[in-house]
C-alpha cells in the first residue's frame, strides 16, 4: 500500500512545524516521490543533519509504505 504525498507533507509539518513543504509524485506511482522542505530549525545543522530530522518525522514509514523520497532540505533565505 503507497502513502500519499498529502500524508507525507501533514507527518513532516507535524514533526516540523516551522517547515515550508512541497511533494512531488515523480512516476506517478505513490511510491517515488520528492520533496523539498525548508525550514528555519534547520539552520546550523549539516545536509546529513537536516535529512535525518526530516527522516524522523516519517515515523520508520521509510523503506515500508514509503518506498522512496529524494530529499532538498534547505533554511528560509
Amino acid at each position: 500500500m503507497a502513502m500519499e504525498a498529502a500524508e507525507i507533507e501533514r507527518l513532516i509539518k507535524e514533526g516540523l512545524p516551522d517547515a515550508s513543504v512541497e511533494i512531488r509524485d515523480l512516476a506517478g506511482d505513490g511510491n517515488h516521490y520528492a520533496a523539498t522542505v525548508i525550514a528555519e530549525s534547520f539552520r546550523g545543522k549539516s545536509r546529513v543533519q537536516q535529512h535525518q530530522m526530516v527522516y524522523a518525522t516519517l515515523k520508520g514509514q521509510m523503506g515500508g509504505v514509503l518506498h522512496a523520497l529524494a530529499l532538498q532540505t534547505n533554511v528560509p533565505d
